[in-house]
């Protein structure tokens, strides 16, 4: 079946013209001038291919054109074969052009007309007026004409299945560049949604903490003033005096007690109504459902009490962790450890994933330094343990000392 675009060779376009002269050729040798008319046919033959199919390379891609090449040229040759049988060796040149020029489903019909042609010259001194030597003739048709127009079916069979392998392979290169180009799209509004969101979570933070300080310590520290500066003009009246200053005492108790509470109202929601080894279960829980990893978490020694800042800090580090994790470590467990031991309180984050290679740097968008950053200005101490292909540790250790120091 000729295909568009199909490239045709000296050999493929000549052979042919070439074996019929050389058939033309040893008839006249073996039969001389009883040749004549065949010679003639063979003339007729060869200036057909010539004319509608050597000479016109444009014309091969028309299928109506090439049909009726095909056609003329096997009745021409069943003409030559029919007065002498040794123009059946031409008939390998039959074959090309119907496998090359016909198309579905007149391809396997031609073939048929070439293996009719081809048996012929076979089976030339068979007696065809008898039964047997009529059925001789059909089996040798049958054996020419079976394997050949099978092997067509098959070849049309495999080239419907390319043509279908490669429509889904174009169909399925479609799919990925749309999918590719809507990742990127979600990609940019998932950042643009995100700068969005931070923005908003800083501008009402702001705000809440401008209305904060304007009810509370702004409104404490104008009556503070005001009640210093009525002690001052009070100096002749000691119980004037002290009675302002008392005012003003309780006013600054009072602006301490609200700037203690506002402190308290900005830590972390899970530090809010529960201890840190509770906060940090609750955390690692929605991690592992969020991500489906299944998460480890311990609290060794003693529980005592921690500042506040360390408290979110630990806890900071712990979310940081696990969102590392799940971005670049492709782990399958991780365990979360909280220790109290007797000078310092440890968090230790441990994954089964990747991992890097820490002497070469913070494994890059891991956020360590954010981390230590936080740890250090607790005069805490953070270590990251790691190695390519062996997972990665995270240790976070606050001194116990500052347990002591209360404000």
């Amino acid at each position: 079946m000729n295909a568009p675009g199909t490239r045709w060779s000296a050999v493929m376009t000549v052979g042919p013209q070439v074996l019929l002269v050389a058939v033309a050729g040893f008839v006249l040798a073996v039969e001389g001038s009883a040749a004549v008319v065949d010679l003639v046919l063979c003339g007729v033959a060869s200036a057909w291919v010539l004319g509608v199919f050597t000479l016109r390379p444009a014309w091969r891609e028309r299928a109506p054109v090439m049909t009726v090449f095909v056609v003329v040229l096997i009745l021409l040759t069943a003409v030559l074969v029919v007065r002498t049988p040794w123009f059946g060796f031409f008939t390998p040149a039959l074959y090309v052009y119907a496998f090359r020029l016909l198309r579905w489903p007149w391809q396997p019909v031609g073939v048929g007309a070439v293996a009719v042609v081809a048996a012929t010259a076979q089976a030339y001194d068979v007696d065809k007026t008898t039964a047997v030597g009529l059925l001789v003739y059909v089996a040798v048709v049958l054996a020419n004409a079976g394997p050949l127009c099978a092997f067509a079916w098959f070849a049309r069979h495999a080239a419907r299945q390319e043509a279908e392998r490669e429509l889904a392979l174009a169909e399925a290169r479609e799919a990925n560049r749309g999918l590719a180009a809507s990742l990127a799209e979600n990609a940019v509004l998932h950042e643009e949604l995100v700068v969005r969101a931070r923005e908003a979570g800083v501008r009402d933070e702001r705000e809440r903490m401008a209305r904060e300080l304007h009810d509370t310590l702004a409104q404490g520290l104008a009556g503070i003033v005001s009640q210093l500066r009525a002690a001052e003009h009070a100096g002749d009246d000691p119980p004037g005096w002290r009675r302002h200053v008392a005012t003003a005492t309780e006013l600054a108790r009072e602006s301490l007690a609200d700037a203690r509470r506002s402190v308290h109202a900005l830590r972390p929601e899970p530090l809010r109504t529960a201890r840190l080894s509770e906060a940090l279960a609750g955390v690692a829980e929605r991690w592992s459902t969020t991500h489906g990893i299944p998460v480890r978490v311990e609290t060794t020694g003693t529980a005592r009490p921690i500042p506040p800042e360390a408290e979110v800090a630990l806890l900071r580090i712990a979310q940081e962790a696990l969102a590392n994790v799940a971005k670049h470590a492709r782990a399958t467990r991780v365990g979360v450890t909280l220790s109290h031991l007797e000078h310092e309180t440890a968090l230790d984050v441990r994954d089964d994933g990747t991992g890097f290679d820490a002497a070469v740097g913070d494994g890059g968008g891991f956020g360590l330094i954010a981390m230590r950053q936080r740890i250090e200005a607790l005069s805490g101490t953070l270590l990251v343990e790691s190695e390519p292909g062996a997972g990665t540790g995270i240790s976070a250790r606050v001194p116990a000392e500052r347990a002591e120091v209360r404000t």
